[in-house]
C-alpha cells in the first residue's frame, strides 16, 4: 500500500508527534491575555458580520438552513480549521529548517503535527457551537437528529484532506516561495465556492453539480446534517470521501518525489 510505510513511521513516532503539537499549542497562545478564546473570537465576529449582511440587508432567509447563525457557524470553524492548516502546512518545513534536516523523524510527520494542532483548536471550539444548539433547542428553532453519528466521518475526512493538500504544498512552498501567496488568494477564492455562508440548494441549478467537486461540500454536509431536517446529501459525501483519498494518495506521492529536492533547499 502507498500509504502504509508513512503511516507506520509516524505511528512509531506517536510520542514526538504528541510534544510537538502540545509545544505547538503552547507557543500560539503563550503572552496572550485571551488565549485560546481567539480561536472562536474570528469565526463569531464574521458569522454575525453574514448573519446581518443577509438575514437584515439583503433580507435573504433561504440562503441557509434556519437557525442560520447555527449553520454559519458550523460552517465557519471548519473553514478555519481548512485555512490556517493550509496556511501553515504550506510553511512547515521552511518553519522547522533546521529540525527537518537534523533529525532523522518522518518529514512527514512536520505537516501532520500542523493538522493535528488545528484540528484541537476546532475542538476546542465546540462548546461554542454547543452554547447556540442550547439556545436555539430552547427557542424550538433547532432539531437535533440521529444524524450526529456523521460528525466523526467529517472529522475523519476533514483531516484526511488536510494532511493530503498539506503534503503537497510543503515541499512545493520550500521549492517556489511564491507558493506562499497563491494560497492566499485561492483560500479567498475558495471560500466562496464553498457552502460555508450558503447551502447547495441556494446556488444556481448548473453550480450544484460542480460544487459536488468541492471535498468540504460534503465534509459540511457530514458537520450540519444531525442540526437541520434537510435531507443529508449522500452523494456529496461520497465525493468527498473519494477526493480527499486521492488527494492524500497524491500528496503522498509528490513528498516522496520532492523530498531529497527539499533537503538540499534548506
Amino acid at each position: 500500500m502507498i500509504l502504509a510505510p508513512q503511516v507506520r513511521g509516524i505511528v512509531a513516532k506517536r510520542r514526538i508527534l504528541r510534544t510537538l503539537v502540545v509545544r505547538d499549542l503552547r507557543v500560539r497562545y503563550a503572552g496572550s491575555a485571551l488565549g485560546y478564546l481567539w480561536t472562536i473570537i474570528d469565526p463569531l465576529a464574521m458569522a454575525a458580520i453574514y448573519f446581518v449582511v443577509f438575514t437584515v440587508i439583503f433580507k435573504s432567509r433561504h440562503i441557509g438552513y434556519q437557525p442560520y447563525v447555527l449553520f454559519l457557524i458550523i460552517g465557519l470553524l471548519a473553514w478555519q480549521w481548512f485555512s490556517n492548516s493550509l496556511t501553515d502546512t504550506s510553511r512547515a518545513l521552511l518553519a522547522e529548517s533546521r529540525l527537518v534536516r537534523s533529525t532523522n523523524l518522518p518529514r512527514e510527520l512536520w505537516v501532520v503535527r500542523v493538522v493535528i494542532a488545528k484540528m484541537i483548536e476546532f475542538l476546542l471550539s465546540v462548546p461554542v457551537l454547543a452554547g447556540f444548539t442550547i439556545f436555539y433547542l430552547f427557542k424550538g428553532q433547532a432539531h437535533l437528529n440521529f444524524r450526529l453519528v456523521y460528525i466523526p466521518l467529517g472529522l475523519f475526512l476533514q483531516f484526511v484532506l488536510l494532511v493530503g493538500i498539506g503534503l503537497l504544498l510543503a515541499p512545493i512552498t520550500t521549492l517556489v516561495t511564491d507558493t506562499a501567496r497563491v494560497v492566499r488568494i485561492l483560500l479567498r477564492m475558495g471560500f466562496y465556492s464553498t457552502p460555508i455562508i450558503y447551502g447547495v440548494h441556494a446556488a444556481p441549478k448548473g453550480i450544484r453539480d460542480v460544487l459536488l467537486f468541492n471535498p468540504m461540500t460534503g465534509i459540511l454536509e457530514c458537520y450540519r446534517a444531525g442540526f437541520f431536517h434537510a435531507d443529508l446529501n449522500h452523494k456529496s459525501v461520497v465525493f468527498s470521501a473519494v477526493i480527499s483519498f486521492l488527494v492524500l494518495i497524491a500528496g503522498t506521492l509528490v513528498f516522496e518525489r520532492l523530498e531529497p529536492s527539499v533537503l538540499k533547499e534548506i
